[in-house]
């Protein structure tokens, strides 16, 4: 990118209350990010959905100041950078209609691969989710994922010392500017990711780690991934708030079950009650749900001539084959017969041979 148009980007980055989506309507509009400043204010406005609030923040001298100081920075310290509308930039964040419109980066990256996952959770994390988080990881190395999380105590960090110990590429999105770690007691880990993934973040290199940044920056978290990960979660918290996100993204969110009576187990359970996340019990779950055997051609089975089925078993069956896959909620609507009758003749059909469970109260012709 130019000089030029970076100071441009760098500028739209400053203004307030002109955020990623408007950026990138302007710039979609006028051609490039430069043409923007370029413009008299007359043809600014005439632009739908831009007034004359945003218009007077685009013409504020103070942001052209203040993008010039950032970009000798990036100038001087060879901060690598992604642009949305570059061709260096991750297509499965390029695919969400609020991505930033520039982040920057550092380290030995390669978001050019199909198999990204996002893994996140609470920061108090217990004995039983780390032991699933370390097991889960390196049953998943098989298939050489790329591991996404947020540097953060708990499941984040152990995710990320996982994917060393595995030798799997990680990348750690910041809540903060490139020039610091937080927290710092996890600095200790910086060498190892940065020599196999690396670190980015879209807020410039002063910017202090702030609330707010944490939940602005788990959507690069759950747009990165082909799909999110939940460990374990409170009832409330924000690896929740990146699970909605990742579901907005219209990407699988899966959530690792747990006790009713454990308190760092409800979000999870709750994600998937509301069909909100996919049941993961192992790593397996993932591979299947994401079609990673691709070298593997499944087989495709008849049901036997002598297997019988009643009128109710064979409509099932028939829905099955038609629609493929489903969950059992939707079967039970589709079919008109309840759940838990439904939950009792889909055990009888599998014992018989003709379907098959998927994880998620996923159901499937065998």
């Amino acid at each position: 990118m130019l000089e030029k148009e970076l100071l441009a980007v760098l500028r739209l980055q400053s203004t307030p209350k002109v955020g990623d989506i408007i950026s990138k309507k302007l710039i979609r509009t006028l051609g490039t990010a430069s043409q923007i400043f370029e413009e008299k204010k007359s043809s600014l406005l005439k632009i739908d959905g831009i007034g004359e609030f945003i218009v007077h923040q685009l013409l504020n001298e103070k942001t052209l100041k203040h993008a010039e100081k950032e970009l000798e920075y990036i100038k001087k310290h060879r901060i690598s950078y992604a642009y949305f509308f570059d061709s260096n930039y991750p297509k499965n964040l390029q695919n969400c209609v609020d991505a930033p419109l520039l982040f920057f980066y550092d380290g030995k990256l390669n978001w050019e691969q199909d198999r990204i996952i996002s893994i996140v959770g609470t920061r108090n994390m217990t004995n039983y989710g780390r032991d699933f988080c370390k097991q889960f990881i390196e049953d998943i190395a098989v298939y050489n994922p790329l591991i996404v999380s947020g540097l953060a105590y708990g499941v984040d960090i152990c995710a990320h010392q996982a994917a060393i110990e595995n030798k799997l590429q990680n990348i750690a999105v910041l809540a903060h500017g490139l020039n610091e770690i937080y927290p710092k007691k996890h600095k200790q880990f910086l060498p190892e990711i940065m020599n196999n993934g690396g670190i980015i973040s879209e807020f410039w290199h002063d910017t202090q780690p702030m609330r707010e940044n944490f939940l602005k920056r788990n959507r690069i978290v759950a747009g990165i991934s082909k799909c999110t990960i939940i460990i374990e979660s409170a009832a409330r918290g924000g690896a929740l708030v990146t699970a909605d996100i990742a579901n907005s993204y219209h990407r699988d969110v899966f959530a690792v079950p747990g006790k009713v009576t454990d308190y760092y187990s409800r979000g999870c359970n709750n994600l998937i009650q509301s069909n909100q996340a996919h049941l993961l019990s192992s790593a397996n779950d993932i591979a299947t749900m994401l079609n990673w055997d691709i070298g593997q051609k499944p087989i495709v089975k008849q049901t036997e001539l002598f297997v019988s089925l009643d009128n109710v078993e064979q409509k099932i069956y028939d829905y099955l084959r038609e629609k493929g896959k489903q969950l059992l909620d939707v079967i039970a609507l589709d079919c008109e017969i309840p759940v838990y009758k439904l939950s009792s003749i889909l055990i009888q059909m599998e014992l018989k041979g003709v379907v098959k469970p998927l994880p998620g109260k996923l159901f499937v012709v065998n």
